[in-house]
């Protein structure tokens, strides 16, 4: 349909995506290479993707993968020049590289928060502002990964939902700021959806059910669950839409 062609398609777009091994990371890449984009895999080990490769290039995806630490403000600044030298351009950002450590408040070191802190909030910022200045000619979408714990407590996760929470704050002050280069940037908060950070809440089966009792469409979500959104936010479908956090957690949030 072209009227939906026009809206969503995102071709002749360049998108890097941070953190995209697995996980929502990989979902949402292999998505927006769905929608048309060229994308580019940022992570610390290039070899982590090479299981990627196969699933893009049997969908004729163009994409490139460049080596980007997010916790190393020097190598953040080294792989955004590599893509602005190789493409001249940058349309869409996923800042989705982060990391979790479990641990109860009362035990945790300096070296958790540091790690959590640096790769989730630090490393994304630095990551938005390396991305903006390419942007910054053209305009842009910049998508950041927040989490439910942006808005809720959760034990043993007082690192990681600070970091979270954070990311609000961030999405809501680049965009105020960067408006004025019409560089957009948005966040997508997802619900309860199983992965490797959050894998060992599901070992837990009555955890299980007592959460999905929680949930008004009563289940965890799946990964691609999460690609409209992120599809949504990248094309013109929402060119007048900035400064939002879209929590895609089955009407969790809504309901308690």
């Amino acid at each position: 349909m072209p009227f939906l062609d026009d809206l969503y398609s995102l071709e002749g777009k360049v998108a890097v995506v941070t953190g995209c091994s697995r996980g929502i990371g990989a979902a949402l890449l292999i998505g927006l290479a769905k929608a048309g984009a060229h994308v580019v895999l940022a992570v610390r080990n290039p070899d982590s993707v090479g299981h990627l490769v196969p699933v893009l290039s049997a969908m004729n995806a163009k994409y490139d993968i460049v080596k980007l630490d997010v916790t190393s403000v020097s190598s953040i600044t080294a792989a955004f020049a590599e893509i602005a030298e190789q493409f001249g351009k940058l349309d869409i950002l996923i800042n989705n590289a982060g990391t979790e450590q479990v641990t109860d408040s009362l035990e945790l070191t300096e070296s958790v928060w540091d790690t959590i802190m640096d790769t989730n909030l630090k490393g994304a910022f630095f990551c938005a502002q390396a991305a903006a200045k390419i942007m910054k000619t053209n305009g842009g979408s910049i998508i950041n990964l927040c989490s439910l714990t942006s808005e809720v407590g959760v034990p043993g996760a007082v690192p990681y939902g600070a970091s979270k929470s954070g990311m609000v704050g961030i999405t809501h002050a680049l965009s105020a700021e960067w408006a004025k280069h019409n560089i957009r940037v948005n966040g997508i908060g997802p619900g309860y959806f199983k992965t490797d950070l959050t894998a060992v809440f599901y070992e837990n089966e009555s955890w299980c059910e007592a959460m999905k009792s929680k949930i008004p469409l009563g289940r965890f979500g799946e990964l691609d669950d999460l690609v409209g959104t992120a599809v949504f936010l990248a094309s013109s479908a929402s060119r007048y839409i900035t400064g939002q956090v879209i929590y895609v957690d089955g009407g969790y949030l809504a309901s308690i």
